[in-house]
């Protein structure tokens, strides 16, 4: 059985330490992280009482919510974890009252483009030299530079409507 099906979620409570490891894993902006942590919502995905991962969500217009964050740890990457964490913020988004639920990744980042296009994610736009101008150092991804954010959404509604059928 895969280590995803096992997982429990929680919120991390505001006088907890911070899951920078993971954070950083997915963001390497301290100061963003720091910024999206203060006005949005971090899950923690916990495996037998470990911390395996982490989410963040975030509201950013009226019935839309973005996954701003996430991360698995390394060594558990590839077993499951990230697409259980998707169905999980996906979750925690309608429960947000969102209905639509964004995402945006690297350019670089073909694993995480590949797993949410995979849990019902569309591209729908792209932030050219997001990256660039957001980030001080570079990113370097599969000896590929990061330098457009991809930007992908799941609409709920339809969601809904296909698991009608």
């Amino acid at each position: 059985m895969e280590i995803g099906v096992k997982l429990s979620f929680r919120i991390l409570d505001w006088e907890e330490e911070k899951p920078y490891e993971l954070l950083l894993m997915a963001d390497p902006s301290k100061a963003i992280v720091d910024e999206y942590l203060s006005r949005g919502v971090c899950f923690i995905a916990e495996y037998e009482g470990e911390m395996v991962g982490e989410f963040v969500l975030l509201k950013t217009r009226p019935e839309t919510v973005e996954i701003v964050n996430i991360a698995v740890q390394e060594e558990l990457q590839g077993q499951g974890v990230g697409k259980h964490m998707i169905k999980e913020a996906i979750e925690a988004a309608r429960r947000l009252g969102g209905r639509t639920v964004e995402i945006g990744t690297g350019n670089s980042s073909f694993h995480q483009l590949k797993l949410y296009q995979r849990c019902g994610f569309r591209i729908v736009g792209v932030d050219r030299d997001f990256f660039v101008k957001h980030y001080e150092e570079e990113i370097i991804e599969d000896g590929i530079r990061c330098v457009d954010m991809i930007r992908l959404a799941l609409d709920l509604d339809t969601v809904a409507e296909e698991n009608k059928k």
